[in-house]
């Protein structure tokens, strides 16, 4: 095989209308890879029982060299932190009766300036704070910035209400699940999650010498103070500002484990973190309406990818990576792409995704 060719493997298993969908699927990956956009991709699609259909090809890295793509790069995940990692954890505390997602966050966040912020409105994206603000440019270390947040919700006019979708909101959230386990969200997150789910590559801060695995990013973006390409750290740059841990983004994967996530949402009574009811919980409307539709952490409503069901869930992540999760067809689809690198073409990105989910949808719904 040719690198950085778009390479597929069938399971056994899948059903004959994937198999009949397999060529047109590649297809739509390779013709954009074959562009340059992205550069790269790794395509996973599961069942409760693991792989149907994989897909990977083109390049991980085009600055300087070229890295192929492999069914083992690692890629960063941007906001899908927010629900692998933030989203199952909250869950988890509440499911051990350490908290409830209807505190006060103030009751984990004393130094919060508002009463009025509960654990369920950060998760839903309902507490009014603002999208995003450029803390790294204002200094690095959780002090410097945790404070900087802290102001934002002291700031006049900020109220719960409609969703609206906040780093802000998953930040704090981090800091609030660290103070109520009183452990580091990194080892947390090992121990709740990455441990019972076999997630063995999934994780914060990549270690150095799994860098040339690793999806490179952006080249001279605005996520860091000096130009540069940012390859083997996270490319978010408040996430970076805080040392790369935090609750809305830093998470690292290759694609096996996020199937294996994936798969474990497809049997509720028997995944090894959460309970049917936590699951249930997750997964059904907490607030919103089209195009912007919420459960916990994750969005519903996907008709944009397709005809899938109305119980199916997703979210995605800013550097070109996304999971969808299709209960009532038994099936998930995990999509990684380099959608920023070496530069942002976040249209093509979503437009790759539109395409994939709406072949796959065509074939399984």
């Amino acid at each position: 095989m040719t690198p950085g060719q778009v390479e597929s493997e069938l399971s056994a298993r899948a059903p004959r209308a994937l198999a009949d969908a397999r060529a047109a699927i590649v297809d739509a990956l390779a013709e954009p890879i074959a562009q340059g956009v992205p550069p790269g991709a790794s395509l996973l699609v599961v069942d409760a029982e693991g792989a149907l259909l994989r897909a990977f090809g083109g390049w991980s890295l085009v600055v300087g060299e070229r890295i192929a793509t492999t069914r083992d790069t690692i890629y960063d995940l941007a906001s899908l932190t927010k629900v692998v990692a933030t989203v199952t954890l909250a869950l988890s505390l509440a499911e051990q009766g350490r908290w409830t997602l209807d505190d006060p966050l103030v009751r984990w966040l004393p130094d919060y300036p508002r009463d009025d912020t509960t654990l369920r409105q950060l998760l839903v994206h309902t507490s009014g704070l603002i999208p995003h603000r450029e803390f790294y440019r204002r200094g690095r270390g959780v002090p410097e910035i945790r404070g900087a947040v802290v102001a934002e919700a002291a700031a006049e006019g900020i109220l719960p209400g409609p969703v609206s979708y906040s780093d802000l909101n998953y930040m704090l959230l981090g800091w609030a699940l660290e103070r109520c386990s009183a452990t580091r969200l990194e080892r947390l997150f090992q121990q709740t999650v990455a441990g019972p789910l076999g997630l063995q590559h999934t994780g914060y801060l990549p270690p150095e010498r799994d860098r040339r695995l690793i999806a490179a990013t952006e080249l001279d973006g605005d996520q860091r103070l000096t130009s540069g390409l940012v390859w083997g750290e996270v490319h978010d740059g408040n996430t970076w500002a805080l040392g790369g841990i935090s609750g809305h983004a830093g998470l690292f994967a290759p694609i096996d484990d996020l199937g294996r996530f994936t798969s474990a949402l497809l049997t509720p009574d028997q995944h090894p973190v959460l309970g049917a009811e936590s699951l249930a919980e997750m997964t059904r409307w907490q607030a919103g309406a089209p195009p912007d539709t919420r459960a916990l952490g994750w969005r519903l409503d996907a008709h944009e990818w397709g005809a899938w069901p109305a119980s199916t869930y997703w979210h995605t992540g800013f550097t070109g990576t996304s999971l969808l999760v299709a209960p009532d067809v038994g099936i998930a689809v995990v999509l990684l792409m380099g959608g920023v690198h070496p530069v942002r073409r976040l249209d093509d990105a979503d437009e790759l995704r539109r395409v994939v989910h709406r072949l796959i949808a065509g074939a399984l719904v």
